[in-house]
């Protein structure tokens, strides 16, 4: 007897296999993504001699660029060449732009170039992708959710691999080989995984074939592609420029942050009615979101330095040593932590918004910064039993722990509230200008990271120790202050959401 699948499991699974070839490249490119920034710091302050506090200014600027980006790929994506060719082309230049800094050089020009062809092809790639997520679940709130926080998983797999393998073999070629190879050997594996992540969605195609924006059901324009490629190449030079002065790194985020702003307000007042107000409580939840990236870019920088300078790298156990790691590979913790507590909330959403019980995102995100204000605290006071300047390496699991929890209730559901909040018609190029938002705090970060540089002359760790410790409790009191304006903008956020929910 032939067995029939209702026409509704046959769409969830469609759905699922769609959702599957998208979470998958999206887990390589952020092996690329991650596997880079593991050694970026490190690579800038050992390796070209950077003072601690161009460092991470360079990658604030870098990363505020890599995330503002995607609010012009957005826009090619709805408008130009379509989201899923977005997705394929910025895959493409992604893994250009990690070749290129696999180039053995020290040449800080060839640096920044090659930071700002990955800025190009993060602009193309990022929001595109998250798009096509949001364009597979659209309409079920619940749905959407559940499906952002494994997709933001699938970010976390890919980086945790390569976050622990780009330190290993960086630090395994120049043991085995000499010289300083081993960097850009690390980088050059990066590369490959972006060109895996290609071939895996070719192989894939079929599934995502009827996804994407009104382009992608046109034949390609050339002129259009050419159009692309050529204001690329212009990015990439204006990049390089903007990584090498730090005056005109800090005008540019600063001019960028007021152009979004500007941006939202004019699609507020010139939206309709019904969308007026999903769009105010976008905008609310994204403000919260940038607060939140400050915290974030520390693991890349001051957290990263830290871990150098004032961390036990053992593991121990009474006494015995388990293993131990390099300083770059503990901002795998991150990605560790995540992949285990990700499964459980989206089960957790999805069981809530069955049984009517799910509370909002504008909860979740205040809970969210109480979480991360609770991580900077342990770090703050690990500084009172550290041994000779040395934290216990187990101190930064319990951190990146609640950090990561954190993480998930903020920035894992930060795409979820565009999916949520703005009309279709504005998706790709809202998906853009929240990641402009998160750009903007990344330099912000950068800049805060620098009220614990450390001075070159400067490497007793009991002195290095106190620097780092003050910065930690300073941001665990900025997230609490960030806590009680997310729970005092609850009532707002529930009006505006059934004001919402009323015009759909």
């Amino acid at each position: 007897m032939k067995h029939e699948i209702p026409p509704g499991a046959a769409d969830a699974v469609s759905k699922n296999r769609s959702f599957l070839t998208v979470a998958l490249i999206e887990l390589w490119e952020r092996f690329g993504y991650y596997g880079m920034q593991a050694l970026i710091v490190y690579f800038m302050v050992q390796r070209l001699g950077f003072e601690d506090s161009r460092a991470n200014l360079v990658w604030g600027a870098a990363a505020a660029l890599i995330y503002v980006a995607p609010a012009i790929g957005g826009w090619i994506g709805d408008q130009v060449l379509g989201t899923r060719r977005c997705m394929i082309l910025g895959g493409i230049i992604l893994s250009l732009g990690y070749a290129l800094m696999a180039v053995p050089t020290t040449n800080t020009w060839m640096t920044f170039s090659a930071l700002g062809v990955i800025v190009v092809g993060n602009g193309l790639f990022k929001p595109n992708t998250a798009n096509l997520v949001r364009k597979i679940y659209e309409g079920d709130d619940s749905k959407i959710d559940s499906a952002f926080t494994l997709y933001y998983m699938a970010v976390n797999v890919g980086s945790t691999f390569s976050m622990l393998a780009t330190p290993w073999i960086k630090d395994y070629v120049n043991a085995s080989y000499g010289g300083e190879l081993g960097w850009h050997v690390a980088f050059a594996v990066c590369s490959v995984g972006l060109f895996v992540g290609l071939l895996t969605v070719g192989v894939l195609r079929a599934t995502v074939s009827h996804v994407g924006s009104p382009p992608d059901a046109r034949p390609l324009e050339m002129s259009k592609l050419l159009a692309v490629l050529g204001g690329g190449l212009v990015a990439v030079a204006a990049s390089a420029v903007i990584l090498e002065y730090q005056g005109l790194a800090r005008a540019f985020v600063y001019v960028a942050g007021f152009v979004v702003l500007g941006i939202f307000f004019h699609l507020i007042r010139s939206s309709a009615p019904s969308e007026r107000a999903g769009l105010i409580a976008a905008l609310i939840l994204t403000l919260q979101t940038v607060f939140f990236f400050i915290f974030y870019q520390q693991m890349s920088t001051s957290l990263s330095l830290f871990a150098l300078r004032n961390v036990d790298l053992g593991f121990y156990v009474f006494g015995n040593r388990l293993w131990t790691w390099s300083p770059a590979q503990f901002q795998a913790l991150n990605a560790i932590w995540i992949m285990v507590l990700s499964p459980v909330l989206a089960f957790a959403y999805t069981r809530a918004g069955a049984s009517g019980r799910d509370i909002s995102i504008a909860a979740k995100f205040a809970l969210g910064f109480a979480v991360v204000a609770a991580g900077f605290f342990t770090y703050g006071v690990a500084g009172a039993f550290a041994v000779d300047g040395l934290t216990s390496s187990w101190i930064m699991i319990a951190g990146y722990g609640l950090y990561s929890l954190g993480e998930l209730l903020v920035s894992g559901l930060g795409l979820a509230m565009i999916a949520r909040y703005v009309p279709a018609r504005m998706g790709g190029f809202m998906m853009g200008a929240y990641y402009v938002g998160v750009g903007i705090s990344q330099y912000l970060g950068g800049v805060v990271a620098n009220l614990a540089s450390v001075p070159r002359d400067v490497v007793d760790p009991v002195q290095t120790l106190p620097i780092y410790t003050s910065l930690f409790n300073k941001l665990g009191l900025a997230a609490i202050a960030c806590t009680l304006i997310a729970l005092a903008a609850l009532p707002l956020m529930r009006k505006l959401t059934a004001t919402h929910h009323a015009h759909q």
